[in-house]
C-alpha cells in the first residue's frame, strides 16, 4: 500500500536531457518552496567520448508540496565568468547573512575526455534565480570538484571537496567569511572517492561519499576526525521505478531528531540517462541506514530544517 504523502519515484527527471545528477536542496526563504539544483547532464545526446557529461548547465526544479513532486524551472542564470560553452557540475548552496552562496565545479569548454583542469567557483544570490560570480577559489590544486560546506563550532566554515591531483582523495579548506579559503590538506585518506556531503543527525556529524559502488559513510564528533562505517549505503539496485543501480553523489537533509532523507541519483540500466531519487535515513546501533525500498511519506518542514538549508540558519 502506498503511504500518505509518498514522494514520486523517480523523484525527478530532467525534461530536456534526461540526465539529472548531483542534487542539492535548499528552501526559498521568501516563498517557502523547496529548490533543487543539479547537474544537467546531456544524457540523451550522442557525443564523442564523455562529451555528454561536459557542456552541462546547472538545472533547477521547485516543489510547492514539501518535496513530493518537482517542476522543472530551467537553468541557473549568471554563472558564466568567461565566454564560450563551458561545464558546470555538482552545486552546493547555502544561506548566510542575507545571501545564498553557491559553490559549483567548473571545467572550461566541453572536453571529450577526463583530462582537463577543474575548479570550484563561488557565486552569490538574493533570490536563488539570479547569480553573481564572485571568484575562482584557490584550493589544493587545479583539479578540484564537488564542494560541500558546513559551519564549524567556532563560527567559521569548512569545505570538503575531491582533489583529483591527489589520487581522488577528499580534501578540506577553512574560511572565516565564505569568500577566502585556506586549504588544510586531506580530510579522508583511506581510498579514492568523490561527492562528499556532510550533515548533522541524532547528535553526530556524518559524511557520505560516492565511491562508484554505492556510498561510503563516515561519522565524527568534531568535523575533523572521521570513522568509517563498515558497510556502504545504496550498493546495487533498488525496487522502485528508475532505481536501477548504485546510488551516486547524494545529498542528506536532516529534519530534526527523527526524520532524515537522502537524495541521490541513479543511472538507467545500461545507459547514460539518470534520475533523482529520495529514501529515508535512520541511525540504528550507531550506524547510518538507508532503506531505499521502504514505503514512506515525505514532508520537508521549513521549521525544523538544519543550519544552511532552510528555517533555523545562522545569519
Amino acid at each position: 500500500m502506498t503511504p500518505p504523502l509518498a514522494p514520486a519515484a523517480p523523484l525527478f527527471r530532467d525534461p530536456v536531457h534526461d540526465g539529472a545528477a548531483d542534487p542539492t536542496l535548499i528552501r526559498d526563504r521568501e516563498t517557502g518552496d523547496w529548490w533543487m539544483f543539479y547537474t544537467a547532464r546531456r544524457a540523451n545526446l550522442a557525443t564523442e567520448g564523455v562529451g555528454w557529461v561536459h557542456g552541462t548547465d546547472i538545472g533547477t526544479a521547485t516543489s510547492a508540496d514539501d518535496g513530493r513532486t518537482w517542476t522543472y524551472r530551467g537553468i541557473a542564470q549568471g554563472l558564466a565568468h568567461e565566454p564560450g560553452r563551458n561545464t558546470y557540475w555538482a552545486p552546493e548552496i547555502l544561506w548566510h547573512d542575507g545571501s545564498y552562496h553557491m559553490y559549483v565545479s567548473y571545467v572550461p569548454g566541453v572536453p571529450t575526455d577526463w583530462d582537463a583542469d577543474r575548479h570550484i567557483l563561488h557565486h552569490t544570490s538574493r533570490d536563488l534565480v539570479n547569480w553573481r560570480f564572485e571568484s575562482v577559489l584557490k584550493l589544493s590544486s587545479d583539479r578540484v570538484i564537488d564542494a560541500c560546506v558546513w559551519p564549524l563550532p567556532d563560527g567559521s566554515w569548512r569545505m570538503w571537496h575531491k582533489d583529483e591531483a591527489d589520487g581522488n582523495r577528499i580534501h578540506a579548506a577553512d574560511s572565516a567569511d565564505l569568500f577566502t579559503w585556506r586549504p588544510i590538506g586531506r580530510a579522508l585518506d583511506d581510498q579514492a572517492q568523490e561527492g562528499p556531503n556532510v550533515f548533522r543527525h541524532q547528535g553526530s556529524y556524518w559524511m557520505v561519499t560516492d565511491f562508484w559502488s554505492g556510498l561510503l559513510v563516515y561519522r565524527s564528533d568534531d568535523l575533523t576526525h572521521w570513522t568509517r562505517q563498515d558497510e556502504p549505503l545504496l550498493a546495487g539496485k533498488g525496487l522502485r521505478p528508475g532505481d536501477d543501480g548504485d546510488g551516486h553523489h547524494a545529498f542528506a537533509l536532516s529534519q530534526g531528531e527523527d526524520d532524515a532523507y537522502l537524495f541521490y541519483f541513479t543511472h538507467s540500466a545500461g545507459g547514460q540517462r539518470s534520475c533523482v531519487q529520495v529514501a529515508p535515513l535512520a541511525v540504528h546501533e550507531g550506524r547510518l541506514r538507508c532503506d531505499r525500498d521502504a514505503a514512506f511519506g515525505l514532508r520537508l518542514r521549513a521549521d525544523r530544517t538544519p543550519a544552511l538549508r532552510g528555517g533555523n540558519q545562522p545569519s
